[in-house]
């Protein structure tokens, strides 16, 4: 791993998934509740387990495993981010770092987990190593990434976004090249892993009306990655003309979304 690649993960990622961090805690973390609650029952984990969320976010995830009593301790590369993990557990260690260099010995934990997260990284491959070489031998690591696209409705509101980026780097990886299960497992045996479950988990986004679908969803980074570089109305608009099939009688939206869960044993 380079110097050079060390910083660029936070440096890149920080400013873009922390600037509107409030709203992402307020509205769109919560999106992904159910699948946190999911992955937890499948895991069985319990009390006393040694557990990393590994790009913790606003911290929901950490705070339903501290629920259950787990020791819980989490990383991410937005100071924002972390303040409101914090305040969500206080019992938590949280810390400012780097997937791709975790700041933890080897065989720490007895699971991992990464919502949404190891696929951010610079180098997602070096990520994944990391959670591997800070789990316990035998110990548990969950990747979560998106479903499978086809007949997802939520994943038109990713897919809009996409003329409004900057150019991707040559051979960089869609939003879904990890929802193929067998591109899954392989980046799971990449990392050093033998990969167990694959598991889908429906998770609906829901919006109680058009202002606050369009907060929660230009508080991710790749939305803001978009408006940075075509600028905040062509975001909302793009997202306002997507979201409106989805309308209810009552103002509010409904979204179908799905997640696809790998569980592997270090």
């Amino acid at each position: 791993m380079t110097s050079e690649l060390r910083p660029r993960t936070a440096v890149v990622n920080a400013p873009l998934w922390g600037g509107r961090a409030r709203d992402w805690a307020d509205i769109q973390e919560g999106q992904c509740r159910s699948v946190y609650v999911a992955a937890f029952d499948r895991l069985r984990l319990s009390p006393g387990c040694e557990h990393l969320d590994a790009g913790c976010g606003a911290g929901m995830a950490a705070q339903l495993s501290a629920g259950r009593g787990a020791s819980v301790r989490g990383l991410d590369a937005s100071p924002n981010l972390l303040a409101i993990a914090q305040e969500r557990v206080p019992s938590a260690a949280f810390l400012l770092g780097e997937l791709e260099a975790l700041p933890y010995a080897d065989h720490t934990f007895d699971l991992v987990t990464g919502f949404n997260s190891f696929q951010y990284a610079g180098n997602p491959g070096i990520a994944l190593s990391e959670a591997k070489r800070v789990a316990k031998p035998g110990g548990q690591v969950l990747i979560v990434t998106w479903g499978t696209p086809e007949g997802m409705e939520a994943a038109s509101l990713i897919r809009v976004l996409g003329p409004l980026m900057p150019p991707p780097p040559p051979g960089a990886p869609g939003p879904f090249a990890l929802s193929d299960e067998p591109a899954l497992r392989a980046f799971a045996i990449g990392a050093g892993l033998e990969p167990l479950e694959v598991f889908d988990v429906p998770s609906p986004w829901h919006y109680a009306d058009l202002s606050t679908a369009l907060r929660g969803l230009l508080s991710s980074g790749v939305a803001a990655r978009a408006a940075a570089h075509s600028g905040e109305d062509a975001v909302n608009a793009a997202h306002s003309r997507v979201l409106e099939p989805y309308r209810q009688p009552d103002g509010s939206y409904t979204i179908g979304a799905s997640y696809r869960c790998l569980t592997a044993r270090a």
